[in-house]
């Protein structure tokens, strides 16, 4: 079992949310491209709800980011998005309100988290332990884990016409 099958509680959780008033001071752009700020609706109580998770992709020609929902199986956050759309995203010094999103398929999360353990190869080997990822990219369990793995994108609300 993978240290993340269960969501963060304690003194972890309160540091993993610490991001959170980074954003709310306006500070977000210090994090750069890495972490995502999502406001989003609780699926129960219609509460508005915070999250700052980080970023496994950023193309700022689309724009389009994307994340992982890496602690617990099924995160809140994650289940609150199949309910209802996002509120926000912020992500550097942009900020997208009513942003669009789609839940990637196991083939473009397979592309995604390998393309991430490439261009971050010091933290993919010590975060994929954690995660119950492998390590070596000809490991024949990468199917099985990016079937597992729910992986969203964003980017701005776009008007048709």
């Amino acid at each position: 079992m993978a240290v993340t099958d269960r969501g963060p509680t304690g003194l972890l959780r309160i540091v993993l949310r610490a991001p959170i008033w980074l954003y709310r001071a306006g500070l977000g752009r210090l994090a750069g491209h890495r972490l995502l700020y999502l406001a989003h609706r609780g699926r129960r109580t219609g509460a508005r709800r915070e999250v700052v998770v980080e970023t496994v992709r950023f193309d700022p020609a689309v724009p389009e980011a994307v994340v992982v929902a890496a602690w617990g199986k099924n995160p809140d956050w994650y289940r609150n998005l199949h309910a209802s759309p996002a509120l926000e995203v912020r992500i550097g010094a942009h900020r997208w309100p009513g942003p669009d999103h789609r839940f990637l398929d196991a083939d473009e999360t397979l592309g995604v988290l390998l393309a991430y353990r490439r261009a971050h190869p010091h933290a993919w080997k010590r975060l994929a332990p954690l995660l119950g990822f492998p390590t070596d990219p000809a490991d024949p369990r990468w199917p099985e884990v990016a079937a597992r793995v729910h992986a969203i994108a964003f980017t701005p609300h776009r008007t048709d016409g």
